[in-house]
């Protein structure tokens, strides 16, 4: 089932806002995924910092964790924390720091690395976990959220969405995919790591590895449609806009919408309906098998 909402704003006035609608959005789709949800913030980036987001699968020390990262690095790591999540900041290398956390760290989860992603994932009611995390308060251009109902793997934090493996590259799905298994073994030849069984992770490691070859958002989303197997509704987040695909035979819901201020997609209309000016949207569902894409300025 799972809900997803993406919000991509036109009118600069309105980034203070991002936080506070992406949480309305993702309210009305509590009951498509009450099991667990997450999000995903895009903000301007601090000039030369790498940002590493993670979430502590047992209690952890971050600061202690901070150093030594930084020391595998040879970089200094600055800390931010909330709840049980934690921004590692570096001007080090963020490839280098996230193998190492993913190698040699079993107690935490790397949720994304890059200039202006965030990433922040719970278990439980979609609302209190929104609450617990700050959405409502959040700045920014763009967002992505996922409310998840687990059918093929187990209820974690790590397993719910959105999933991030390449730079500022991040990825939410409504589907299944069939060939998952299979294209994971060829991107861990090519070097990618995995931290869950989950097949959207295996279609966010996808995008990020052909966006790595020169590829396009969109020309990556385009050779999804022959590299996975299944049926989906993508909605996928990089550092200057947001991109939707359904496959072939859309059968899963989608609804997408813009106005002068704002470009939003929902799983369904309700999603959309508490944004300022809706009633003035152009609203349509997206076609099979086509990407629709929207970026800012680089």
């Amino acid at each position: 089932m799972c809900g997803i909402v993406g919000l991509f704003l036109k009118n600069a006035a309105l980034e203070p806002q991002l936080g506070h609608l992406t949480g309305l959005m993702l309210h009305e789709m509590r009951d498509r995924g009450p099991d667990s949800a997450g999000f995903a913030v895009y903000a301007a980036p601090s000039p030369g910092l790498t940002k590493l987001c993670l979430v502590a699968r047992s209690p952890l020390d971050w600061a202690a964790l901070a150093r030594r990262t930084g020391v595998a690095i040879g970089a200094e790591i600055i800390v931010e924390t909330l709840e049980d999540h934690a921004i590692f900041s570096t001007r080090g290398d963020g490839d280098a720091a996230r193998r190492f956390l993913i190698d040699e760290v079993r107690e935490a989860t790397v949720l994304s690395q890059g200039r202006s992603i965030e990433i922040y994932k719970g278990v439980g009611d979609p609302d209190r976990i929104s609450a617990r995390l700050g959405l409502a308060q959040k700045a920014g251009s763009h967002a992505i959220g996922h409310t998840r109902m687990a059918t093929e793997s187990a209820v974690t934090i790590a397993g719910s969405h959105p999933f991030s493996t390449g730079l500022d590259t991040c990825l939410v799905h409504n589907g299944s995919l069939s060939n998952h298994n299979r294209l994971r073994e060829t991107l861990v030849r090519h070097g990618e790591r995995f931290q869950t069984e989950n097949d959207s992770e295996v279609a966010a490691a996808y995008l990020a590895f052909r966006m790595k070859q020169g590829d396009s958002l969109e020309e990556a989303l385009a050779g999804a449609l022959e590299a996975l197997d299944g049926f989906y509704t993508f909605v996928v987040g990089t550092e200057y806009g947001f991109a939707v695909l359904r496959d072939p035979i859309a059968c899963k819901p989608a609804v997408l919408a813009e106005t002068e201020d704002w470009v939003a997609f929902g799983s369904e209309f309700r999603a959309l309906a508490p944004l300022p000016g809706v009633e003035h949207a152009r609203i349509w569902e997206p076609a099979p098998a086509t990407v629709y894409a929207w970026t800012r300025a680089a």
